[in-house]
Order: C-alpha cells, then sequence, then structure tokens
C-alpha cells in the first residue's frame, strides 16, 4: 500500500482509503459481523484512513464502525467523519446542531477526537449558511480538540471554487469527479487545492456504481446516455476477462497527484482485493480501449444541489 501527505496536514493517507457508508446497509442489506470483519482487514491491508457520517444508514453505520474500532488502537488508523447532513433532504448547518453531531458521533465512534470533520454535501444550502455559521464552528471544535482538522464534502466542482477562497478548510471530500469517465477535479479543482495546501480526498472511483456491469440503480442522477455508455464500458472490461472496477481503483490510485481515494463495501474479500489492486500494474492496453469508449461522455457530469453551483454544467440526455 502507498501512502501519501495529505495537503497541508502532515497526515499521512493511504492511496486506497475506507468509505464505512456500506456499513449502514445503504447498498444492501448487511451483517453486522461481516462489517467488522471488512473494517478489520482493510486495516491489515494496509488502509489508515476511515470515512463515516451520521447520515449513512442514520447512524448505523457510525454505530457499527465504532464497534469494529473500539480494540484498535487508535494510533492505527485516522478517523473522519462529517455534520449537517442527517436525512436525504435533512440538512442542519446550525452551530448547535454540529456541535451535538459531533458529540453524538464521538459516542457511536468510542473515541474522543476525529481526525478530519467535514461538512456534508453543502451545496444544498446557500454557502453564506457555511462561511458565515457552519465553518467557524467547526474551527472552534478543532480549537477544543474535538477535531484534529477541518473540511466540506460535496458534488458540484463550482461549490468548491465558490466557497475554499472564502474558508480555510484543511481538506475536502470530492466524488464522482476523478474516475475513468470524469477528470473535471484534476483539469479543475487541483490547481486551487495545491495552491492553497488543502488535502484532497477523493471518493467513488466507479462513480456510484455508474462502472459496472450490473448496471445503475435508478436513483442514480446521471442521464441515460451517460449509463448506457459506462455500461458498455464496463461489458467490454467483462469480455476482455477483466474487471472495470480494478480498472477504475487502479487509475484514480495511481495519480500522485491524488492523496487517497475511498471506496465502500461491507465484504471483506472486496476490501482485500481492491486494496491488492493498487499495488498491481494497470493495463495499458485495456485503459486506452476503455477511455476511447468512454471518450463521447466524458467530464458529463448532473445537476446536483443549489443552482448557482451548476451554472455552465454539461448534460447529456
Amino acid at each position: 500500500m502507498k501512502y501519501r501527505k495529505l495537503g497541508s496536514t502532515g497526515l499521512d493517507v493511504s492511496a486506497l482509503s475506507f468509505g464505512a457508508s456500506a456499513l449502514g446497509s445503504v447498498f444492501r442489506d448487511v451483517d453486522e459481523s461481516e462489517c467488522i470483519r471488512t473494517v478489520h482487514e482493510a486495516l491489515d491491508a494496509g488502509i489508515n484512513f476511515i470515512d463515516v457520517a451520521p447520515f449513512y444508514g442514520l447512524t448505523e453505520a457510525e454505530t457499527v464502525l465504532g464497534k469494529a474500532l473500539r480494540d484498535v488502537p487508535r494510533d492505527r488508523f485516522l478517523l473522519s467523519s462529517k455534520a449537517g447532513r442527517y436525512g436525504r433532504v435533512h440538512f442542519d448547518f446550525s452551530r448547535e446542531r454540529i456541535l451535538s453531531s459531533v458529540e453524538e458521533s464521538l459516542n457511536r465512534l468510542h473515541t474522543d477526537y476525529l481526525d478530519i470533520l467535514f461538512l456534508h454535501d453543502i451545496e444544498f444550502v446557500p454557502a453564506s449558511i457555511i462561511v458565515e455559521e457552519a465553518f467557524p464552528t467547526i474551527v472552534e471544535l478543532k480549537k477544543a480538540g474535538k477535531i484534529r482538522y477541518t473540511g466540506i464534502s460535496g458534488l458540484p466542482l463550482q461549490m468548491f471554487e465558490t466557497v475554499l477562497p472564502q474558508i480555510e478548510a484543511d481538506a475536502i471530500i470530492s466524488y464522482c469527479h476523478y474516475s475513468l469517465n470524469d477528470t473535471t477535479l484534476a483539469e479543475r479543482l487541483l490547481p486551487l487545492l495545491e495552491e492553497k495546501g488543502i488535502g484532497l480526498v477523493n471518493a467513488s472511483p466507479i462513480s456510484m456504481g455508474l462502472l459496472s456491469t450490473r448496471g445503475t440503480a435508478d436513483w442514480h442522477p446521471a442521464s441515460r446516455r451517460i449509463k448506457e455508455v459506462c455500461l458498455e464500458a464496463a461489458r467490454y472490461c467483462a469480455e476482455q476477462g477483466s474487471d472495470i472496477a480494478k480498472l477504475a481503483v487502479q487509475f484514480s490510485t495511481m495519480n500522485e497527484r491524488i492523496p487517497t481515494t475511498l471506496v465502500s463495501t461491507a465484504n471483506p474479500a472486496n476490501i482485500r482485493k481492491n486494496a491488492e489492486w493498487t499495488d498491481e500494474p494497470i493495463d495499458v492496453e485495456l485503459l486506452s480501449d476503455v477511455l476511447h469508449i468512454l471518450k463521447p461522455i466524458h467530464n458529463v457530469t448532473w445537476y446536483c444541489g443549489r443552482p448557482e453551483y451548476n451554472e455552465g454544467i454539461e448534460v447529456s440526455g
């Protein structure tokens, strides 16, 4: 497993990190004992950064993760959670709720502090709420020693471009913008992050299931065209005797400018396999073929959050 610096935080994070959303039965009903084994397998594979949120499974993911980590030495892992989103349409970025949310998370996770606290999916509220109330609150938590570093998360890149110049964030989580089908993150946001020393956590290298032969769930916001082309690429990989998930994980983790990439699973064998992929050389010929298939929808994304963060977005039909 490779390790890289997370911006100016000084944290050494594994190139592949563990997203604990699956522990909250977000994708399928899961067995608690299997979830706990998955967390331990991730740590044994060299993964040292784990991300979770109270939103995932409506606190179930944090609860299960807390059980898995209860007897693991705290210096063996880096842990982040989030605040501000508590349901599909339930957001509360008030100072009072953030303070109580963090205490609840710490209790569920059986820890005295979080390495990073991210404000969760901030594109759904006005930027003024984040800049004037929410972010100052997590700075307060940092000074109090409840968290070590501050961050924000979300989907639209324009949201980061708007908010980051107004705050002093230590890290961000960006998802679905550095993968086989979309590398906008590298082209648009990385220069700003590197200039300000902000750590980057890249999430969802398979674009929330787009890069899969199973096809996407009905809730996936991508257009029919994006889904069709991604499915074509996944099936091509299968025909070549390979798994597009492997190609996607390798593609995201091999870029030295991307400190860490989050993957989520509740299956011990899957997380071990994902970790092993990061140490294997990528199939350059297969990568070239897949990128050619994906070219018609390269960097095409979907609307998310408030209208001001979606101006000029190219959306396919």
